[in-house]
């Protein structure tokens, strides 16, 4: 609350604010100079009414009366003036009541921020170990399925690996990262060369049950099942062995080949990509694993008719077995395959000559002309002498063929009968699709029946 007041001493024009407790002091002094002056008023009204109530004549009536009268008024405007004071210093006093109580509910304000700070950050702490709390649990329970499903596989798993059931081998499966048949039936020595073959690594057999389990899957189309069952275990791998562990590499390329089923070729390259850089660090860039990968991988750009980029993929998988395993090995046979069938795709048939020549050579010498995978050779070469129009040589591999099949087995061996593979499964890991001999003698009836071979993967 302000008042203008003439400053005494003050040139200025303008009005001067008083602070409020200025403003009481001088008010206070006010009433104090009023009072006074109200009780001379009195004083004087009361000598005035004295002087014209006295006896006999008095001389100035009228000067009197009207002093009384102007008395009188000054007297009414000083007890007006002491009224607004004492009015002014009652609204001052509860100006000061109100600021009292602004201050205390502002200290209350304070007190109120402060202990919402505080309960805000009790807030975030309790949200914190809340969330801690629902991870724990999260991963209690992620646990727990991990525990049951390790649980349901170790109901498939045999006491004995000699008394595991033999199933046929599925098509495009990693069955080369496994034992063969004849490696099961041979005992615990033929794994342990196997495994000093892979370089000293050798598949869990948890991971050879899941691999079974992810083959019966997948040739029942139930995709919905295998894809899930693999991405959990990978999943698990990565969590308790860490990304760069070879048997991750392992999971990579199962759950590849069964995206590859799904023609989701992009996915499937991309763990390819990633199991081939793991098996590189962890295994080395010359160990049979990574060549059994960049094998898979060539395949799969086959697939998409991407032969320029599988073809070297494909010749570094076979430097890499002829340098491990040395150049006389079935499977230095089955890549010259592959890599044949590459070749023959880019319209390379000198090359395509070359290494199916080498790979007949290979299969002759280790298991003779009866061999099927002989035949299987000798059929895939005739199939590229048709492509070039070259029917003599093409009829003479036929009649080879036909004349090998109505040979009778050797003393002592029974006479191999045909495999009878389900719709999904193919001969062994790492050889082509082979076409069946034609039933005419003739090249030209011969070019009409034979198919076209299919890349294998490892």
């Amino acid at each position: 609350m302000s008042v203008q007041v003439a400053t005494p001493g003050s040139t200025a024009l303008g009005p001067e604010r008083l602070n409020p407790e200025e403003l009481v002091r001088q008010t206070r002094q006010v009433v104090q100079g009023l009072e006074a002056l109200r009780a001379e008023h009195y004083s004087l009204a009361g000598h005035l009414a004295e002087a014209l109530a006295g006896p006999g004549p008095v001389a100035g009536v009228e000067l009197l009366e009207e002093k009384q009268q102007v008395v009188n008024h000054s007297l009414e405007a000083i007890e007006l003036g002491l009224g607004e004071a004492q009015v002014l210093l009652a609204l001052s006093a509860h100006v000061g009541v109100l600021e009292a109580e602004k201050q205390r509910l502002r200290a209350q304000a304070r007190r109120l921020a402060q202990e919402n700070t505080w309960l805000r950050e009790e807030l975030e702490e309790t949200q914190r170990r809340l969330r801690a709390s629902e991870e724990a649990v999260a991963q209690l329970e992620e646990e727990k399925s991990h525990l049951q499903f390790l649980g349901q596989l170790r109901q498939y798993d045999a006491p004995e690996e000699s008394q595991r059931p033999e199933s046929p081998p599925r098509r495009d499966s990693l069955a080369s990262l496994f034992p063969s048949e004849e490696e099961e039936r041979k005992g615990p020595e033929a794994a342990g060369a196997a495994a000093a073959q892979q370089g000293g690594y050798e598949i869990p057999a948890r991971l050879r049950t899941l691999h079974n389990l992810v083959i019966q899957y997948a040739s029942q189309g139930r995709y919905e099942v295998a894809v899930p069952l693999c991405r959990q275990a990978l999943e698990d791998l990565e969590r308790s062995s860490g990304h760069c562990h070879p048997d991750v590499a392992t999971m990579l390329n199962i759950l590849a080949l069964v995206y590859r089923d799904q023609n989701k070729y992009k996915e499937a390259t991309d763990l390819l990509h990633d199991a081939l850089q793991i098996r590189e660090q962890t295994l080395g860039p010359e160990h049979p694993a990574v060549a059994a990968t960049l094998n898979n991988l060539a395949v799969l750009y086959g697939k998409r008719g991407r032969y320029r980029e599988a073809e070297p993929l494909c010749q570094r998988a076979l430097e890499i077995r002829e340098k491990v395993l040395g150049a006389d090995h079935p499977d230095v046979a089955k890549q010259l395959n592959n890599l044949a069938l590459l070749c023959q795709n880019q319209g390379k048939f000198q090359d395509v000559e070359r290494h199916y020549a080498r790979a007949l050579s290979i299969y002759e010498a280790l298991g003779g002309p009866q061999d099927p995978n002989v035949t299987k050779t000798k059929t895939n070469l005739a199939s590229a002498y048709l492509k070039q129009n070259k029917y003599q040589q093409a009829e003479e591999l036929y009649k080879e063929i036909l004349s090998q099949e109505a040979l009778p087995a050797p003393l002592g061996k029974p006479t191999p009968l045909p495999a009878a593979h389900p719709p999904d499964s193919v001969p062994p890991p790492c050889a082509l699709y082979s076409t069946g001999a034609p039933h005419a003698g003739k090249a030209g009836d011969a070019q009409q029946q034979v198919s076209r071979p299919h890349l294998r993967s490892s």
